[in-house]
């Protein structure tokens, strides 16, 4: 599927003169970076260190670009947060990629020294850069632009070594032999921060990072990270065990959304289709939030939806029968949705946008209710 260059921030990349679309997602409670990038003209893409928690969010970014998933990539068995990569699997299909001497369960793409992932016209060298932990990769792009770094090369900084068969002399093998050594311009996109920087280069950290760049060598190197004495990673007792799953979940956990076919924006408003909507009428609320003018007005209205116009919602929320899922409309979708998220402040458990309001009912050719025109 092609994506339409407007939508989204582009590279244009020298290698053929592929534009890449590229985006950088952050979760804030892990200081964990994920990374999307697709080639335009296929429409294909790949997911580098997606997290568990933020799956809704990946998903919609992938499904509003039009994208087609190929792969979701982790760096390596991460040891702070849980992979999002088996629920992406699930829900497109995608390949879950990790190095194959982890040995993690569910694993369908094992990666080694040397690999390429290919995404339509383009793909990610594979370089193994053990010594954070035995199973790290870095991926770099084929015309050596970028690469996105995991843990084992931060922004003025770098994995920690003292667990999950970390190495210091290992690690700094990795770094100078794997990443360094690539074009001085090359942007190296790290799997963390915590501070809010978000990309770095060859030629800075090679200048200024305090462990290994300037002067430092092997032995400054590993002094230094010898002596950190850095506590373990909060949720190391559960995201391990679970990315050795890939993610995968022991059990099942109650979906709030299963009362229907819920699609979350990148914003993460839950919608519905007007379709959906249309053949379960009967047992839904829909609340209809344009004017009385509008709802009485040529647009017309859905049979039986209720009016409370936007201003009047919080003072007439009791009117909302509460034994009744919620879908909210207007005219497009926009006002509705600023109404759907004060339902859910105010405690709904299952409300939902209706997407595209009448407008997008109109093009499916639902019906509508309109006014009989007064007598002459």
């Amino acid at each position: 599927m092609a994506v339409a260059p407007a939508s989204s921030f582009s590279l244009a990349a020298a290698a053929g003169g592929n534009t890449l679309l590229f985006r950088q997602l952050f979760d804030a409670d892990t200081g964990t970076f994920t990374y999307l990038i697709a080639e335009v003209t296929s429409g294909q893409a790949l997911l580098v260190d997606s997290v568990f928690e933020q799956h809704d969010r990946d998903l919609a970014l992938v499904q509003e670009l039009g994208l087609q998933l190929v792969a979701c990539l982790d760096t390596h068995a991460h040891a702070d947060h849980v992979t999002g990569s088996w629920l992406m699997h699930a829900a497109t299909g995608s390949s879950i990629a990790l190095a194959a001497g982890v040995g993690a369960e569910n694993v369908t793409l094992p990666l080694r020294q040397g690999d390429r992932v290919a995404f339509g016209g383009r793909a990610l060298e594979v370089r193994a850069t053990p010594g954070h932990t035995n199973g790290c990769l870095t991926f770099v792009l084929d015309d050596h632009s970028l690469a996105f770094t995991g843990d084992a090369l931060l922004v003025r900084g770098c994995g920690r070594c003292d667990f999950q068969q970390g190495n210091a002399h290992t690690l700094f093998r990795s770094i100078t032999g794997q990443i360094l050594s690539l074009p001085e311009s090359c942007l190296l996109y790290p799997g963390h921060d915590y501070t809010g920087r978000s990309v770095t280069s060859v030629t800075e950290e090679k200048a200024y990072n305090a462990r290994l760049g300037g002067e430092a060598d092997e032995r400054d190197f590993v002094g230094y990270m010898e002596n950190l004495e850095l506590p373990h990673p909060r949720r190391l007792a559960e995201a391990l065990p679970a990315n050795l799953r890939s993610g995968r979940p022991l059990t099942s956990t109650p979906d709030p959304d299963d009362w229907a076919p819920i699609q979350r924006s990148y914003a993460g408003l839950p919608q519905l289709g007007p379709r959906w909507v249309q053949e379960h009428h009967n047992v839904l609320c829909l609340v209809d939030v344009r004017s009385a003018e509008e709802f009485n007005g040529p647009d017309g209205r859905i049979s039986g939806s209720l009016l409370i116009p936007l201003p009047e919602l919080e003072r007439r929320l009791g009117e909302i029968p509460a034994e009744r899922p919620v879908v909210v409309l207007c005219h497009s979708g926009s006002r509705s949705a600023l109404a759907t998220q004060e339902l859910i402040k105010a405690g709904r458990p299952q409300v939902a946008n209706l997407r595209g309001g009448l407008r997008a009912w109109q093009r499916e050719g639902l019906p509508l209710e309109h006014n009989s025109p007064n007598p002459s």
